[in-house]
């Protein structure tokens, strides 16, 4: 049988051969397993017992005051939190000296016991009103994964958008980096010069970094979860990235409809402030079993969650709605989408300048994935900005740009 001590060390557990042995025999053991000599000890199962400050106050504690009364008369069992107090210095195995600060330990609060748990509940509110994509970027992530890939494989990108004052997101283009996704995970390869370009294209287009979208594959459909554990841990580590209380989650699911087909569903959230305080802290599991239950988090240390500690938690206690809405944005998603199964050539500037030729020139490049692909061409990279800056404010793009551009997809 296991019995929890709370001290004012924290929670820690003996085990008991039952619930016959007495309050003596439970001392004993104490002292054995905890380190506490027995006259040191006053226990009980009153928590005020953790607020004593002189020998006359302890004295109030008498249920658990006579050696011969079995747990049993107490209505002790298996799993039950029992208070300690102790005085003296003791030493825990394994670890530093513990001595208290004064004659008779720290003077704590409840609220400062409190605060020594780690406690998990729902966060009601989430720091984002809203999350509203422009409509032509999110038909091209769908379309990639439900068309090419079939929803076989998991795909993920980065948001780029805008805060608006009332704290909604606007989504106005997805970044796809290098990756590797399979069945129930997803391998971000991410190339930190690729993404300085995109993150100076985004400032010239007055945006930034908001979020993390990623897909679920049709197997993930048949387990009952709105995230795996993996997804969770790899959503709270972008967010914890981000430094954005804003900052957005999106999943991308197929579902089955009452026609008997399927519809690709968006739903968006925002990691909660505990859990991305956890990830920071160090606090999840992050090597994953196969026999690991995917709907719940795995924690190095226990957690307080509906009044018990465990050690494993629901995902859904990390997530926090937010709405959806869509918009027109300003920026065309014509253009080939960067990292995906085809490489994108010169070819592929001189088709898309061909399409677009009675739009002024402006129009012609206001387009992300074009403008990122211009960055990364030798010829351009670091003036790609500079036109950023003409798109958003659509102001004519100076001749020799043009020219430039024009010149190097007739070499196509």
């Amino acid at each position: 049988m296991l019995l929890r001590i709370r001290s004012r060390d924290g929670l820690e557990r003996i085990q008991v051969d039952g619930p016959h042995i007495s309050i003596s025999q439970l001392k004993t053991l104490i002292e054995s397993q905890l380190q506490i000599p027995i006259q040191n000890q006053t226990l009980s199962a009153d928590q005020n017992l953790l607020l004593a400050k002189t020998p006359v106050d302890l004295l109030r504690f008498t249920d658990m005051a006579d050696p011969s009364t079995p747990l049993s008369a107490l209505n002790l069992s298996h799993g039950s939190i029992i208070f300690l107090y102790y005085h003296g210095e003791r030493t825990v195995r394994g670890g530093p000296a513990v001595s208290p600060a004064g004659s008779f330990g720290r003077k704590m609060t409840m609220d400062d016991l409190i605060a020594k748990q780690t406690r998990i509940t729902r966060q009601e509110s989430p720091h984002c009103d809203s999350v509203s994509f422009d409509r032509d970027s999110a038909n091209a992530f769908q379309r990639y994964v439900n068309e090419t890939l079939a929803f076989a494989s998991k795909r993920g990108g980065f948001m780029y958008g805008t805060v608006t004052e009332e704290g909604g997101v606007e989504v106005d283009f997805i970044y796809e980096p290098p990756q590797q996704g399979m069945e129930d995970d997803l391998i971000l390869s991410r190339d930190p010069e690729e993404e300085k370009l995109v993150d100076a294209i985004a400032a010239g287009l007055g945006r930034k970094r908001v979020g993390f979208i990623f897909t679920q594959t049709i197997m993930q459909d048949k387990k009952d979860y709105n995230f795996s554990n993996k997804e969770v841990l790899q959503a709270a580590e972008l967010h914890a990235e981000s430094g954005l209380k804003e900052w957005v989650t999106v999943v991308v699911k197929l579902e089955a409809n009452e026609d008997g087909g399927a519809d690709v569903h968006f739903e968006a959230f925002q990691m909660s402030d505990m859990c991305v305080k956890l990830f920071k802290e160090g606090w999840f599991v992050t090597e994953f079993g196969e026999n690991d239950d995917p709907k719940l988090s795995k924690m190095k240390k226990d957690v307080v969650v509906g009044g018990k500690d465990v050690k494993e938690v629901d995902n859904d206690f990390f997530l926090v709605v937010v709405k959806i809405f869509d918009h027109q944005g300003p920026l065309s998603t014509t253009f080939p989408i960067e990292n995906r199964n085809t490489h994108v050539t010169v070819r592929a500037l001189k088709s898309h300048l061909d399409r677009t030729r009675s739009l002024p020139f402006v129009k012609r490049i206001s387009d992300f994935h074009l403008l990122l692909f211009l960055a990364k061409s030798h010829g351009l990279g670091s003036d790609v900005p500079a036109l950023a800056e003409c798109v958003d404010s659509q102001t004519t793009v100076p001749e020799g740009y043009q020219l430039l551009i024009e010149s190097m997809a007739s070499a196509s």
